[in-house]
């Protein structure tokens, strides 16, 4: 068995191949580009977790995390020229870099070149693999949707933004736990508490996200904090905030929504402190961390395989960028 960092190098060094063609070079160079920005590449290695769980790392199950890896990217590629990203993991996106109309073809192919690696999985588990991946695509989606449309109400739910944030970040990293664990031979049911074990990660990581994105030490986090407050994104915290804010704190935040000032970031922080957001952020995280080791449990295999997916937790629970 390998450690969730012995599969992360395995699957870097697989992953550094030329993914496209040559010609026309006006798509596919823009395409390597993107890709050879890298990343944390988190959810192939999940594929490869998944399948070792249960069984000895199989060919296919490269193929599946190539598949994977080259999904999230076509997913990050649109996601950027939907926000208008200028940056992305340090390096201008797709679309700053070359353009809009490059940037959507350059999507695009990824999202083909995905079904092309999908497409080498053994017939065996073809069929099933790419029911759960389809799926999985469209609710991605879904969250993306639901994303842009929450930015323009006025008032979001904590149960409605979970929902959002389950489909547009959780369910992909549960799908590529299960996906490899069908490569792996698990039965349905050892299969479905893989895949709740991902999905309460997925919610418990975008909790963290959004903490260090407002608390996180910039020296570590890589960035200033205050993003998400600076684009007024409706996040774990200031739906908290809002929630259980006095009238003044209410009214205070309310109009700092609506601000661009210097010391705006400074003053929201400052309402997350006196309501206590940091405090409820983490045992959010804990609840659906909790939830996620359950499931984990109650998977049917010995305990010291289910070692590195406690590693892998742990490094996403754990972690300062």
């Amino acid at each position: 068995m390998y450690s969730f960092k012995e599969l992360s190098l395995q699957f870097n060094k697989a992953f550094e191949v030329a993914h496209f063609p040559n010609n026309p070079a006006s798509l596919y160079e823009p395409g390597e580009y993107f890709l050879n920005i890298g990343g944390k590449r988190i959810r192939p290695v999940l594929c490869l977790l998944g399948n070792e769980l249960f069984n000895e790392l199989h060919p296919d199950a490269f193929e599946l995390a190539n598949a994977v890896e080259l999904f999230h990217n076509f997913s990050l590629v649109h996601d950027d020229m939907m926000d208008e990203a200028s940056v992305r993991r340090g390096k201008a996106t797709v679309h700053t870099k070359y353009d809009n109309n490059t940037a959507l073809l350059v999507g695009d192919v990824m999202l083909i070149r995905a079904y092309e690696y999908m497409q080498k999985i053994q017939p065996a588990h073809l069929s099933q693999v790419l029911k759960l991946f389809n799926q999985t695509a469209k609710e991605v989606c879904e969250g993306q949707q639901l994303d842009m449309d929450y930015s323009k109400m006025d008032s979001v739910s904590l149960e409605q933004y979970i929902h959002m944030i389950t489909l547009k970040t959780s369910v992909l990293l549960a799908a590529s736990l299960e996906m490899g664990a069908i490569i792996g031979g698990a039965g349905e049911g050892n299969c479905k508490h893989l895949y709740e074990f991902g999905k309460n990660i997925g919610i418990a990581f975008q909790i963290q996200d959004d903490y260090l994105d407002a608390f996180g030490d910039a020296a570590i986090f890589g960035k200033e904090p205050g993003g998400d407050i600076k684009q007024n994104k409706k996040t774990f915290l200031l739906l908290h905030a809002l929630s259980v804010a006095n009238e003044s704190q209410l009214k205070t935040l309310n109009e700092l929504m609506t601000a661009n000032s210097d010391d705006k970031v400074e003053k929201v922080l400052q309402i997350f402190k006196d309501c206590g957001v940091a405090e409820w952020a983490e045992n959010l995280k804990a609840k659906y961390l909790q939830k996620a080791f359950e499931h984990l449990e109650s998977i049917a295999v010995v305990s010291a395989r289910k070692q590195p997916l406690i590693e892998l937790a742990n490094y996403l629970m754990n972690r300062n960028q």
